[in-house]
């Protein structure tokens, strides 16, 4: 399946494309013969195309290098990353952690470091490259990850989970109770949710080299690597950090505690 699709970044890319064309083409030919035809005194006044390219490429050029090699915003649509993002939150992803792609074919042109265990990742959907989907990465490559009465093994080991109390919220599906766990993976902890009116779904799975185990920290409400299977490196977009607004659509307003988290 080609990482080809049109979408803003492209579009953004065309038009960065297009308007430095003009802005070059006037700098160094058109402008200069222009200036040759004009009488004593006489004002340049290139035509609306040149003007407007020559105003908004800068702007262009600079939003594309930032969108494409520092950071980008997201919106968070679903509850699958519940408790650590809601429905509604809006986050910035680092675009050179993982390092630096080109922003219309994906391809890498400057390493950077690799996933560690839970990091919170945007990464484009294997089925779907123009979708970006955010999941928590469970597996590195080479490990073997099972899944047994909801609680992880990596490699044999346990994930420890601690009990953290009832949860609710915005996002979640009706009835029943969903509890609040604190897990701890990849050396730092986080907080997950167990549905107990889902039954378990035992697995195990050894990960393929340059590819990533990913699971939604709402573990019984995400569509994950447990049904579509795992994320190849190249579709990492990157990783995760900032919630800097919060829309709470219940009440019709920003969620000013969540505005300024960190993403762990």
């Amino acid at each position: 399946m080609s990482d080809f699709h049109v979408d803003f970044a492209v579009i953004l890319t065309a038009l960065t494309l297009f308007t430095g064309l003009i802005w070059a083409l006037d700098k160094w030919w058109w402008a200069p013969a222009r200036q040759f035809k004009l009488a004593p005194g006489e004002a340049d006044k290139p035509n609306w195309l040149i003007d407007t390219s020559r105003s908004f490429f800068p702007v262009i050029l600079i939003v594309l290098l930032l969108r494409s090699f520092l950071v980008e915003p997201f919106r968070i649509p679903s509850g699958s990353m519940i408790p650590t993002l809601l429905v509604g939150d809006f986050i910035l992803v680092n675009k050179f952690t993982y390092g630096l792609r080109d922003p219309v074919f994906h391809t890498k042109f400057v390493d950077g470091g690799k996933p560690q265990r839970g990091d919170v990742v945007v990464f484009r959907f294997p089925l779907d490259p123009s979708k970006d989907f955010i999941k928590r990465v469970i597996g590195l490559p080479g490990d073997r990850i099972a899944y047994r009465d909801k609680t992880l093994y990596i490699n044999g080991e346990v994930m420890r989970l601690d009990a953290d109390g009832v949860y609710t919220a915005i996002g979640l599906p009706p009835p029943g109770v969903v509890y609040r766990y604190s897990e701890a993976l990849g050396g730092a902890k986080h907080a997950v949710l167990i549905n107990p009116a889902r039954p378990a779904e035992g697995f195990e799975f050894v990960v393929p080299q340059g590819e990533y185990f990913v699971m939604g920290d709402n573990r019984d409400g995400s569509d994950d690597s447990r049904r579509w299977g795992t994320v190849p490196e190249r579709n990492l977009v990157g990783r995760a950090f900032f919630i800097w607004m919060s829309w709470d659509a219940s009440r019709f307003r920003p969620d000013w505690g969540r505005i300024g988290m960190s993403i762990r």
